[in-house]
């Protein structure tokens, strides 16, 4: 049954993030001006910014959009759930800011979950805005179950048509995700102690867990300008990266896969990153790399911050 057959078009909530960059969000805003989908409402949850995001956010200039200011910079995953709280829709469509929106999305994105209702996340194929040729991601493959670590199928590969077949995947990505409303509410939020950087994964283990499908949608495609917030060698990546690598293993590890894990980090991981850091001068970023560890040794996997 598609949409069209079914006589009804249900409410998307979209929800994005905003912090200090209220010119892209702004670029995302016009974006949606294009969306084809008639029945939606964005939600721009902006994140204790510096700079008045008001001074951009103009509701007479998008009146589906309503501007969230928090008081405090929740990260990705609390400043998601802050948004999913407020949603009103029955579908909730989590996007990045530095994205631009295609205009068909929407319903691609809704289509699978009318097909299949053992769907709960459906994720689009991501290009690069710079140059759309280039794929991003066109599903996950599994997260290695020693090492922490995964990788995006096609990423960096020309579009031929060589992911043109949409399917189970094994992790939904933080860029843009369609979630059903039902399944956050049997499933729960974003992790929140997870703040930045691996709570997309600990959140698809979750709603794996509970029976529901990841899937990726190939004919959906989303352009994604990536980390223009974090950038691309920042100190807070490091740390996040790291302590949230560590924390996700603590958190779906068997005992047996988290003391492979532990060795091969202890083993090869610390002492890879601080030569590394020592040969390049990265004092900065190997400050922060051990911050990331220590984080661990200090804190229990379900402490809230």
């Amino acid at each position: 049954m598609n949409l069209s057959e079914a006589g009804y078009q249900p409410l998307v909530s979209i929800i994005t993030l905003n912090y200090n960059q209220a010119a892209v969000t702004a670029e995302f805003l016009e974006s949606s001006k294009r969306l084809l989908y008639p029945f939606f409402e964005i939600l721009i949850c902006d994140m204790a910014s510096s700079e008045d995001p008001g001074t951009i956010f103009k509701g007479v200039d998008y009146p589906n959009a309503r501007l969230l200011v928090s008081t405090k910079n929740l990260g990705f995953a609390g400043g998601n759930n802050w948004g999913i709280r407020q949603a009103r829709g029955e579908f909730v469509f989590i996007v990045n800011n530095d994205t631009d929106l295609t205009p068909d999305i929407i319903q691609r994105l809704i289509q699978p979950f009318y097909q299949n209702p053992s769907i709960g996340i459906v994720c689009p194929k991501i290009k690069y805005f710079d140059d759309p040729r280039i794929i991003q991601y066109a599903g996950f493959r599994p997260m290695n179950p020693f090492t922490g670590r995964t990788s995006s199928i096609g990423d960096h590969e020309t579009d031929n048509g060589q992911y043109n077949v949409s399917g189970v995947t094994n992790g939904a990505h933080g860029c843009a995700m369609m979630v059903k409303k039902e399944v956050i509410e049997k499933t729960g939020l974003f992790p929140e102690n997870f703040f930045l950087y691996y709570e997309e994964w600990d959140w698809s283990a979750r709603v794996q867990k509970a029976g529901y499908l990841i899937w990726y949608q190939s004919d959906a495609t989303i352009l994604h300008k990536e980390s223009m917030t974090v950038g691309k060698e920042n100190p807070m990546k490091t740390y996040y990266l790291t302590r949230n690598r560590i924390l996700y293993m603590r958190r779906n590890s068997s005992a047996f896969n988290l003391l492979v894990f532990g060795l091969f980090f202890i083993l090869f991981t610390i002492p890879k990153t601080i030569i590394a850091c020592l040969i390049s001068g990265h004092f900065i970023k190997l400050k922060w790399f051990l911050k990331g560890i220590t984080y661990n040794l200090t804190h229990s996997s379900k402490s809230p911050v």
